[in-house]
């Protein structure tokens, strides 16, 4: 549910300097070239603006005038509709449907596992860790072509990339055989607008 809030004259993000739901947000941003006001909030303080316009006080939040979202993928929709170029889902419901499908599912496994592998208990890290190395390799194939869902570079890219981006930090070293990922890591992390995205914190861990 969208809350109305105070009018901000600019669009504003408030986002970690170093999160896989806050990166995937300045990822889009970057990628449509919109201009906004990022707001990173350090060391988990809250500033008194978010408390006012979000009553969860989660991050990421995005304040569009009076209008303000929080929730990843609500946010990810309203940038691609409010800002149509170029855009970040097909036109057909069935196509739609996919790229929804598809972030649904890599959030379900493979961000689920990330945070475990981050925030776990040393046997969970090492079983998270093991099923999330599996789970990226078994996918290869999917990684065959420029873009996750029918070629067409998409909202499921942009939720992608924040993970892949933190592999070897998260303890993940794909092997030789995973090719395909490796290649479409490259290609993806050479993209101007992902660069653009990163945060000096997350240029450093990456």
């Amino acid at each position: 549910m969208a809350v109305v809030a105070n009018r901000r004259s600019v669009m504003t993000l408030f986002s970690y300097p170093d999160s896989i739901e806050s990166h995937r947000i300045r990822f889009v941003l970057s990628e449509k070239g919109i201009n906004h006001e990022s707001v990173l909030v350090e060391n988990g303080q809250i500033p008194e603006d978010l408390i006012d316009l979000n009553p969860y006080q989660t991050v990421p939040t995005l304040a569009d005038r009076d209008l303000v979202l929080h929730g990843p993928m609500v946010i990810m929709e309203y940038l691609d509709e409010r800002f149509p170029h170029p855009p970040l889902m097909p036109v057909d419901p069935v196509g739609r449907a996919r790229v929804r499908l598809m972030v649904y599912q890599i959030e379900q496994d493979w961000y689920r596992l990330a945070d475990v592998i981050e925030n776990g208990t040393p046997k969970k890290v090492e079983n998270a860790r093991k099923e999330l190395t599996d789970s990226v390799v078994a996918a290869d194939p999917m990684f065959a072509t420029e873009a996750l869902v029918e070629g067409e570079f998409s909202l499921a890219d942009c939720t992608v990339a924040p993970l892949l981006w933190r592999l070897d930090r998260l303890g993940i070293k794909l092997p030789p055989r995973a090719k395909k990922v490796r290649a479409y890591c490259d290609r993806l992390f050479d993209r101007a607008s992902f660069k653009a995205s990163l945060t000096s914190v997350e240029r450093e861990r990456g």
